[in-house]
Order: C-alpha cells, then sequence, then structure tokens
C-alpha cells in the first residue's frame, strides 16, 4: 500500500549530488526492517488521547532528531492501520508515503544537511492493533477489557507511535495521555502533573534518561496505585489491575518487595541507572513479564489476587542494570540482558531463600547434552530464539563460570562497573568480553569461545 501526501516542494540546487536517503533499516540481521539510517533521535513527545467506546486512539507525535548525513529523505518506523492526517519537518508540510509493512518515508520540503536538528510532527488515529509472531509471541499495543498496555519487545512501539525502532537509537520520552474520567493512564519516567477537565484526565510523564523504543511503555486501565521511596531514597510507583482482584495487602507487598529489591541490586549493581522505580501487574493475556524501563510489568493473568515473585522482581528489575542501562548493539547480544537477569534471580535466591548459586548452576547444567539449552550459539542465537533457554539459562551458566574464573573480588567489581562504563548506551558480546579480560586481568578466550561462540555442552 503507498498513500501518499503533500507535495515535496523544490529542494535546494544540486541536492541530487549532495543529498541522499537514509537507510531504510538499522541494519540489525534480525530484524533488517526496523530502524532507519541517516539521523539519530533526541526526543519523542507522544501526545495520545484513548477513546474507551471505539478503543482507538487520536495522537499527534513529535519527533526532535539530528541529521547524521545530507538527507533527501528519511524513513520511520509505523505499523498497522493508524491513519495520518497531518505530517510537517521543521513546521512545514512533508510530502510522505507508507510502503511495505512498516515504513513511514517522509521528504522534508528541502534537503536537511548533516548535523542539523530538525523536528517531526505527525497526527493521526485509529484502533492500533497488536504484532502476534509465532516465534516471538504477542507485542506492540495490547487491547484489555478496560483500556489497553503497550509492550514493544522486540518490535511493536511503531504500532502506537511513528519510531526510529531499533534499540540503538535511544532517546528520553514524554507523554501526554489523556483518559476518560475513571481511568488511569501509566508510562515510563516520572510523573509530571495530571489535570482532570471536562469528564477527560491528562497525565504527564517523563522519562529524562535516554531510552531504546522496545522499553517504553504505555498502559490504560483501571488501575490501584500505590507511590513511595525505596528505602534509599528511588522514587517507586507501582500499580495493579483491578481485574485481577489484587487486595490492598498484596498491591502493598508488591510495592515494598519492588523497592527492597531495587535497593538491594543497586548494592550489587551500583546506583540505580534512572530516577524512579515501580512496577506494574497487568491482565494482559501475552503470558510474559518485560523489563519496561523504570516500571516493568508483569502479566500476571493466569494467577490474579497475586503478586510477582521475588525471584521475578530480581529478574526484571536486574534488567534494569543489564538490557535498559546498557542495551545490546545488535539483537543476538540478547544474552547481555537475560544471561544476568536469570543470574539476578539465582543470586537473590541464595540471598533470601538460602538456595546457594551453585546449586542453582548445578540443578542447571545437569540437564543432558541433547537438551535444548545446549542447542545453538549464546551470542548468535537466531532471530526465533532470542527469548529461548540458550540466552537465559546457558548465559547464566556462562557468567557462573566467569566468575569461577575470575574470582569474587573481580566479579563483582565487574558487576557493577560493566553497567556504569555502558550507561545510557549500546554494547555487543565483544564489548563485555574485552572489558571483562581489562577488569580481570586474566585472558577470557577460551571461556569465551567454549560458553559464548560455540554450541554444545562444554565440560566443567
Amino acid at each position: 500500500m503507498v498513500v501518499t501526501a503533500a507535495p515535496a516542494g523544490a529542494a535546494p540546487a544540486g541536492a541530487a549530488a549532495r543529498y541522499t536517503p537514509g537507510a531504510p533499516g538499522a541494519g540489525d540481521p534480525y530484524f533488517p526492517d526496523m530502524g532507519n539510517g541517516g539521523y539519530d533521535v533526541a526526543h519523542y513527545d507522544v501526545a495520545l488521547k484513548y477513546d474507551a467506546a471505539s478503543k482507538g486512539i487520536a495522537a499527534v507525535t513529535e519527533i526532535t532528531a539530528r541529521a547524521t548525513q545530507n538527507l533527501s529523505r528519511f524513513d520511520l518506523d509505523f505499523l498497522g492501520p493508524l491513519k495520518i492526517s497531518a505530517l510537517t519537518v521543521d513546521g512545514r508540510r512533508a510530502a510522505y508515503a507508507r510502503t511495505g509493512a512498516q515504513e513511514l518515508v517522509i521528504t522534508p520540503p528541502k534537503g536537511l544537511r548533516k548535523g542539523a536538528r530538525f523536528t517531526v510532527k505527525v497526527a493521526y488515529a485509529g484502533v492500533p492493533q497488536k504484532i502476534d509472531d509465532p516465534a516471538l509471541g504477542l507485542s506492540g499495543w495490547i487491547a484489555t477489557p478496560d483500556g489497553g498496555v503497550m509492550l514493544n519487545q522486540p518490535i511493536g512501539a511503531a504500532t502506537v507511535y511513528p519510531v526510529n525502532d531499533t534499540p540503538v537509537d535511544k532517546a528520553t520520552y514524554t507523554f501526554t495521555l489523556t483518559v476518560p474520567q475513571g481511568l488511569t493512564a501509566l508510562a515510563g519516567g516520572d510523573p509530571a502533573g495530571t489535570r482532570t477537565r471536562g469528564g477527560l484526565t491528562t497525565t504527564r510523564w517523563v522519562a529524562r534518561q535516554p531510552m531504546a523504543s522496545e522499553l517504553t511503555m504505555i498502559a490504560i486501565g483501571k488501575y490501584d496505585v500505590v507511590k513511595g521511596r525505596t528505602p534509599g531514597g528511588v522514587p517507586n510507583i507501582t500499580a495493579t489491575d483491578r481485574a485481577l482482584s489484587i487486595s490492598a495487602a498484596t498491591a502493598k507487598t508488591f510495592h515494598d518487595q519492588t523497592a527492597a529489591v531495587t535497593d538491594w541490586e543497586s548494592s550489587l549493581y551500583g546506583r540505580y541507572p534512572f530516577s524512579s522505580t515501580g512496577g506494574l501487574v497487568v491482565k494482559a493475556g501475552v503470558g510474559y513479564a518485560l523489563e519496561t524501563q523504570g516500571r516493568p510489568v508483569y502479566d500476571l493473568s493466569r494467577r490474579p489476587g497475586t503478586a510477582p515473585s521475588g525471584g521475578l522482581l530480581a529478574h526484571e528489575l536486574g534488567h534494569q542494570w543489564f538490557g535498559d542501562a546498557v542495551t545490546p548493539k545488535r539483537w543476538a547480544d540478547i544474552w547481555l540482558n537475560e544471561g544476568f537477569a536469570t543470574y539476578s534471580e539465582w543470586l537473590y535466591a541464595e540471598k533470601f531463600s538460602g538456595t546457594p548459586v551453585q546449586k542453582s548452576f548445578d540443578a542447571t547444567y545437569d540437564q543432558p547434552a541433547d537438551a535444548d539449552v545446549w542447542q545453538g550459539v549464546v551470542s548468535d542465537p537466531g532471530r526465533d530464539h532470542i527469548f529461548d533457554e540458550l540466552v537465559y539459562d546457558r548465559a547464566a551458566m556462562a557468567i557462573h563460570v566467569l566468575r569461577g574464573k575470575i574470582g569474587d573480588k573481580a566479579f563483582f567489581a565487574l558487576l557493577k562497573g560493566w553497567p556504569a562504563a555502558y550507561r545510557y548506551g549500546n554494547a555487543s558480546t565483544a564489548d563485555f568480553v574485552r572489558y571483562a579480560q581489562r577488569i580481570s586481568h586474566k585472558d577470557l578466550s577460551v571461556w569465551a569461545k567454549q560458553w559464548l561462540y560455540s554450541p554444545g555442552k562444554p565440560a566443567v
């Protein structure tokens, strides 16, 4: 389908020779069409109004970016049936076309010089649709009986707002969410004011630390919200979906345990990397929890009335350092997220349940050589296996073997140093191996080959 809008206007003299289109993909082998090239986004301002009758949205997204080449045109990712009513670049109408499954191709009235800052404003409306991938599950906008929740890993943000949907282009965010009075609107970041007028409630959320699009979150529905601070002083906002019939006592337990785990992991991994913590318990039917930045989402549709376990909190909050503050350069490097989050569970079990980490390792390692956990390569599991045991359990075992090789002093220095060294940026498997060698003063090439770069069950 191709939809065109206003004419492009004249380009500068000689533009054909000096200005070229930005790439229609960010170059990740697993998701070659996701993301785009030619610019770097600094900030997204998403103003969204939810209509309970139609379950649709009307929104305006304004993007502030910087050109990284002389651009004749550029792409954004935008998925699904949402219809654009207006689009401008630097306040002037721009030509646009929607091509393929997700490309929004924008031609500004004149070329954008390398280094220039520019703004794109897109007005659109409709009923967003989720992504249902047989291997990767549900993502994007997930409708719920009284609203919806946006869960974007590995892709999905583009079902709700036009975006450079790649983890390597992090940006800050503002969400201004308008909902019928009686509903609650939540998002990542910090609350920045609420007003009710004419039967509508508008809530503003500001994410001041850079965030990958796959970690953004919006939730609209009937929620009970608890606010406070962790004992260490971090603002803490938790919410529970009323559809799950969670008691006030259970909601308070969830809130307090979120605070306790945040502070405990800060003692292991260094300063909490964001300006608030928390979490949402939702009835979304997706069957997973997700480390949305600053405020993880826990789908407990099958466990109404309950709260997340301490181990699950340790996993998703551990991601705030491993996956959120430091995000992989490629989706193939996702073990850097999931391995450390799983190891966080093992550390939690040792600290609070008396189960030694070595016992967790042994129970996992004892699986036979033909078990799924040993199939494939940790550092390159394949697109359809980025959420398999390989990048969770085997990666956690690799981390524990590394601990044994470099010793506890260097290992716990690594747990704090790694998230600090790459905070708010991206890193690869090769970056991690180099960092581990530098901090331990050891040659880790054999460990890396056996545990990260080769299939099969390594000998211990």
